[in-house]
């Protein structure tokens, strides 16, 4: 039987070497096939991106972008074996279309959200379409293929798929190292579309050019024009037209926004009713405090927990440096670790005049060490003892947030605490969303600590409760230290009536909240969905 596979293999005429033409062409279309697959994943993180600042629920949003487009591409794939009979047409056409698109996605969106109010079904549209374009993609790409140089089905299919999978891998990694961080979402997304567009022109020009008629060769080329141009103009005007429409989202004139790799940062200004200027924080949409009464918030976030020792504190979160102002009032105060995400918050905190003065420049006080990391890992290395800890995080209306509210963080958190240490933990508004309040200090308490749970009124938030901790069994008192400042809100009576909740606001049963069942993620998300 060998024998005979050995006469056929001799009898079978030689498969022709491949000319420079033919490697050169293969090269082009195999990097076209790579800029293809990198765009396409960048549009899917712009999309999961954009829908977690501007909505939240992370995980909801990237289950609807990634389920959505893949059942897309696969329609797509369907939808494209009619067009292989004019392949170089069909794809350049797909590439533009994809191009304009993909491009003024981010765009598109933002501008749902902001006029229209309809993100969801806005989001649901365009991430079929991108879909949809993305798998007509590889039945085109693979016909091309096989026109330059006829190859085996599975040996054309591994080379395709092996560019494809590389692309996608620069693609995810360029969006939050390179993308993201120097032109932000919006101009992100219409330099990718720009990129998608010349790789529907790199095939085109360069690779078929001898099979393509002129007319349809100076259609196609028009046309990609044209999408270049649309981009182009909008990138020119793309500053413009993110601050008229983030500008709709808020009641306020804005000062400042930015877009950073964790967060969109806004700050406006207005005159309150005081006839004080008020200046607002938004992080992703969300209000973190008004200048006219964040000293209510901040007192009752720092003091009680200061009433022990506090020579050496910890901060968490609270990049805006307002916590950090109230601890270093403190003259026993020696030492402050300020753990804080984002750098771009805590750069703000630093420069940006309107949030210095509020903070007094309390993160370039001699005393303040400020560390820019993710305070759970940060925690796992931190091996130095706190006598108090101020933890000031968002609400956890996120997983990567959820995680910080969880059985797990604060069983690390008392490896950092001295023996006798207290910690105070924002939890959320007790009126408004009593489960996931409850949830938090039922958490705190799973993890072996004793708490005092408390609520105070800040205008500007409305009611919101907080929770004093100290590991064991005696439940911390809520009172003030004897070198506490004097404050504008904050006494021993106030405390004491703070511990009161009403009987429609008191302690229910909830589950504590851990890194595999996340229940203060879904109290959050069902409680605040009206507000």
């Amino acid at each position: 039987m060998s024998s005979a596979l050995d006469d056929r293999a001799a009898a079978a005429p030689p498969r022709p070497p491949a000319d420079h033409h033919t490697r050169g062409a293969r090269f082009l279309l195999l990097l076209a096939v790579f800029l293809c697959a990198a765009c396409g994943l960048v549009y899917e993180l712009a999309l999961t991106a954009l829908g977690s600042y501007l909505i939240g629920n992370s995980v909801l949003q990237t289950s609807v972008v990634i389920s959505v487009m893949v059942f897309a591409m696969g329609v797509g794939s369907l939808a494209a074996k009619p067009l292989r009979h004019r392949p170089v047409v069909a794809f350049a056409v797909v590439e533009g279309v994809l191009a304009l698109v993909g491009g003024l996605s981010v765009l598109m969106l933002y501008a749902a959200f902001a006029w229209l109010q309809l993100y969801m079904p806005a989001m649901i549209v365009v991430s079929l379409v991108v879909g949809l374009l993305i798998g007509a993609e590889i039945p085109l790409l693979m016909t091309l293929l096989q026109r330059i140089r006829t190859q085996e089905a599975s040996s054309a299919v591994a080379d395709m798929f092996a560019v494809d999978y590389i692309g996608a891998l620069v693609g995810g990694l360029c969006f939050p190292l390179f993308l993201l961080p120097t032109f932000g979402q919006l101009k992100g997304a219409l330099v990718v579309g720009v990129v998608n567009a010349v790789a529907g022109v790199i095939v085109v020009v360069f690779i078929f050019r001898r099979r393509t008629g002129r007319l349809v060769k100076a259609g196609l080329l028009a046309g990609v024009t044209v999408v270049l141009a649309v981009l182009g103009t909008t990138y020119v005007l793309a500053d413009d037209l993110e601050v008229t429409a983030r500008q709709h989202m808020y009641a306020d004139p804005i000062i400042h926004s930015e877009t950073t790799q964790y967060q969109d940062i806004v700050v406006t200004r207005s005159t309150a009713f005081t006839g004080e200027p008020d200046v607002r924080l938004f992080l992703n949409g969300d209000l973190q405090f008004s200048s006219v009464d964040e000293y209510r918030y901040h007192e009752s976030l720092v003091h009680p927990a200061l009433s022990g020792r506090h020579s050496n504190v910890l901060v968490m979160g609270g990049g805006d440096g307002l916590a950090l102002r109230e601890v270093l009032r403190h003259e026993g105060v020696r030492h402050v670790t300020l753990v804080e995400l984002d750098p771009a918050m805590t750069r703000l905190a630093r420069t940006f005049e309107p949030l210095r003065k509020l903070n007094h420049g309390s993160l370039d006080d001699p005393r303040t060490k400020v560390v820019n990391a993710d305070a759970f890992t940060w925690l796992r290395e931190a091996r130095q003892q706190y006598d108090a800890v101020i933890i000031d995080f968002p609400d956890p209306d996120s997983a990567s947030l959820a995680k910080l509210y969880s059985v797990e963080f604060y069983d690390l958190l008392r490896r950092v605490l001295a023996p006798d240490g207290q910690v105070m933990v924002q939890s959320g508004s007790p009126f408004f969303a009593p489960k996931t309040y409850w949830s938090i200090a039922k958490t705190i308490e799973t993890a072996g600590y004793a708490t005092t749970e408390f609520q105070v009124d800040v205008p500007s938030f409305g009611n919101w409760g907080f929770v004093l901790a100290r590991p064991g069994t005696g439940a911390p008192p809520l009172r003030l230290a004897p070198d506490t400042p004097k404050l504008r809100y904050l006494d021993g009576a106030v405390l004491e009536a703070a511990t009161v909740f009403p009987v429609d606001r008191r302690r229910t049963d909830v589950r504590p909240s851990t890194l595999m069942d996340p229940a203060v993620l879904e109290y959050v998300q069902d409680e605040w969905r009206d507000y």
